[in-house]
């Protein structure tokens, strides 16, 4: 809504291996025109600044295709994939997820008794801790983000026009309603923290598993070749269920065994039986999604996306042998055997337990790795010699 001047670079247009394609930029009111040259089928990158008459400097991106689709400005050309503080990023995202979900599951799944008043406050601590990083770090993924893919610093980025990710991307729109629904979800959790209605705990986790899928519906298993809705619900629950069991641990060694040492036996009893079936979900979903995303078994050593899963799985092995040692535990428990000793038992688990939640930890951090890196292409097929040799 204001005339704007431009610099003769104000619009750069470039294909898809980087050579520019536009002349000197003009601006005409509220117009900028750049001239271009005759433009060959394929891909197209549009990159422009311009000055408002107010003093500041807008910018933005967006991509177009003759007789091509266009790619998504996350990929724009300039743009430089996933950077090491993204992937800590993400990795922070899900463990706020963890801590989130994990943490409402595990007080209303596991310890349904009243809680004395230092382990409530802990719990409430730490699901707090969960949902507000779930919000902060979303916000901070989406502008490193739209940084990569603007290519511009953090200032200017403020006054850049994000139109294009945010309404123009999956990423985007699952980014928008992700935060508008766990703001609702931190809105649930201290209000029942502040009137100590804990019914209003179940809101928020069926609102904080169903608005995770956002992951699941805007990255690979919704976009890359084979997807289907069977790789998004599986993502899904591979995501939820992982939550879930990390922090359930986190719970469990950080608010059971230090502040409610009388509900220990319980609670360890029932985590274990909830574990067992989150694992499998885990096992189950994980195993599905690899089989789909990589084509040739041997794409588990000789590509990127494959070495990093087999880190992750070598984490999660460990946590099972790890989690079947507590289970041994807990059976012993159960059974009553005289030749356990349940006072040294309880004394070293919180020990053994922070240190399964710090593999879990782990794992997320390998997953968040994972999420950004590229899959293997899928081989195309080939036709048979019939319907390629004409009568």
């Amino acid at each position: 809504d204001q005339s704007v001047q431009a610099e003769p670079n104000a619009i750069v247009v470039k294909n898809e291996f980087g050579k520019t394609l536009s002349a000197s930029a003009s601006a005409h009111g509220q117009t900028v025109r750049v001239p271009l040259k005759r433009l060959p089928r394929g891909p197209y990158t549009v990159r422009w600044h311009v000055l408002s008459e107010d003093g500041h400097v807008v910018s933005g991106v967006f991509t177009f295709g003759v007789r091509a689709n266009a790619p998504p400005p996350t990929e724009a050309y300039g743009s430089s994939g996933p950077t090491t503080t993204e992937h800590i990023v993400r990795w922070a995202y899900f463990l706020s997820l963890a801590l989130l979900l994990g943490g409402l599951g595990f007080r209303l799944l596991i310890g349904r008794e009243e809680l004395p008043p230092a382990a409530e406050r802990r719990f409430y601590a730490i699901v707090g801790l969960g949902v507000v990083a779930t919000l902060e770090v979303g916000i901070l993924a989406f502008i490193l983000r739209a940084e990569d893919a603007l290519q511009l610093p953090f200032v200017r980025l403020l006054y850049g026009d994000l139109s294009s990710i945010s309404s123009g991307t999956r990423f985007g729109v699952a980014f928008i309603a992700m935060t508008l629904g766990y703001a609702l979800v931190a809105a649930f959790v201290f209000l029942a923290w502040l009137t100590d209605r804990r019914f209003l705990l179940w809101p928020a986790l069926v609102l904080g598993i169903g608005f995770a899928s956002g992951l699941s519906l805007s990255g690979h298993s919704a976009v890359d070749p084979g997807s289907s809705w069977r790789t998004e619900l599986a993502d899904w629950a591979h995501l939820s269920a992982a939550a879930l069991w990390i922090g359930g641990l986190v719970q469990l060694a950080f608010v059971v065994f230090p502040k409610a040492p009388a509900l220990r036996r319980t609670a360890l009893l029932r985590f274990s039986r909830l574990a067992g079936g989150l694992i499998a979900v885990v096992l189950a979903a994980g195993v599905y999604l690899s089989i789909v995303r990589l084509p040739q078994l041997s794409d588990l050593w000789t590509v990127g996306y494959g070495r990093v899963l087999l880190v992750k799985l070598g984490l999660v092995g460990l946590a099972l042998t790890w989690g079947a040692v507590h289970h041994f535990v807990v059976r012993s428990l159960r059974t009553g055997d005289t030749r356990v000793n349940e006072g040294t038992i309880f004394s070293r688990l919180p020990r053994s337990l922070a240190g399964e939640s710090a593999v879990g930890m782990a794992i997320l951090l390998a997953a968040a790795v994972l999420v950004d890196s590229k899959p293997p292409p899928r081989p195309t097929p080939i036709a048979p010699v019939a319907s390629r040799v004409g009568p």
